[in-house]
């Protein structure tokens, strides 16, 4: 078996319906490198923590900017990589379908296309091109021999006026299309978590924000979520410690750097070099 075969084998190995595991976010080789080391199962790439590495806001980043990062960070690790790869860098669906054949070729063990237009004004792709472009990706992932795991994503509630019926009728015709996992970040509570479990076969993926942050592991398990991302709050936190500076700055003090001192000796024998 490949490496890349034995990461998709052993990515999908991990979803299991109600026995879910933490899939934390990278935002560098590094942070990846660093997650691996602290005991992370599998990794899932951050668009958001990623745009914060270049100085950009999310949905700033180029297609081949984003494959390089994907690259970078799946050869960085051992362990399975799936991507965030936004709305696949363009609307139609050949976009999505390209960028699925790219990744594939990338070392990722998968990724994930989302229905999101990336304009505020009308922020949701129209369903029906949504789903042919899910199907489009489902048809790149059947041309490297199902050697990739697809993910769907339904983004409405992160954009907020979201239906949680319409979103469910997206997620199941995702599934139909050929998606082997589903996602709808930013579901607002667990019953929303669990009608959505309810409501398809395939396994779901939840975003751990807002209210479901008040929520344990064994709480998901029940609802029947397969995995736990937390996007890119990681990478927030880890570039928020720099708001500390004008502080210093100002004072000419230096406490800011005694507040996880100890924490960064730790991680940093996870480094190469």
């Amino acid at each position: 078996m490949s490496d890349q075969t034995s990461q998709v084998k052993a990515f999908r190995d991990l979803h299991k319906k109600g026995v879910p595991f933490i899939l934390p976010n990278p935002w560098d080789a590094g942070s990846a490198r660093i997650l691996e080391g602290l005991g992370a199962k599998a990794l899932a790439t951050t668009s958001s923590g990623f745009a914060l590495t270049k100085g950009r806001h999310d949905y700033g980043v180029s297609r081949e900017d984003a494959l390089a990062h994907c690259r970078e960070v799946a050869s960085a690790v051992s362990i399975p990589v799936t991507a965030d790869l936004e709305n696949g860098y363009g609307l139609k669906p050949e976009d999505a379908g390209e960028t699925i054949s790219l990744a594939a070729q990338t070392g990722l063990a998968g990724g994930s296309i989302e229905d999101s237009t990336g304009d505020k004004a009308t922020p949701i792709i129209e369903k029906a091109l949504a789903v042919e472009r899910m199907a489009a990706a489902a048809e790149a992932v059947n041309s490297v021999n199902n050697n990739f795991v697809l993910t769907a994503r339904a983004e409405a509630f992160l954009y907020g006026d979201a239906d949680l019926d319409e979103v469910i009728g997206r997620l199941k015709a995702f599934e139909e299309a050929g998606a082997e996992a589903l996602f709808a970040p930013g579901l607002p509570d667990m019953d929303a978590v669990r009608a959505v479990c309810d409501a398809v076969s395939k396994r779901v993926n939840v975003l751990v924000i807002g209210e479901l942050r008040n929520h344990a592991l064994e709480e998901f398990a029940e609802a029947g979520v397969a995995s736990l991302s937390i996007g890119g709050a990681l990478a927030y936190q880890a570039y928020g410690s720099l708001a500390g500076l004008p502080s210093m700055l100002e004072t000419g003090r230096f406490d800011m750097l005694n507040a996880n001192a100890a924490q960064a000796k730790t991680v940093s024998q996870y480094l190469q070099g």
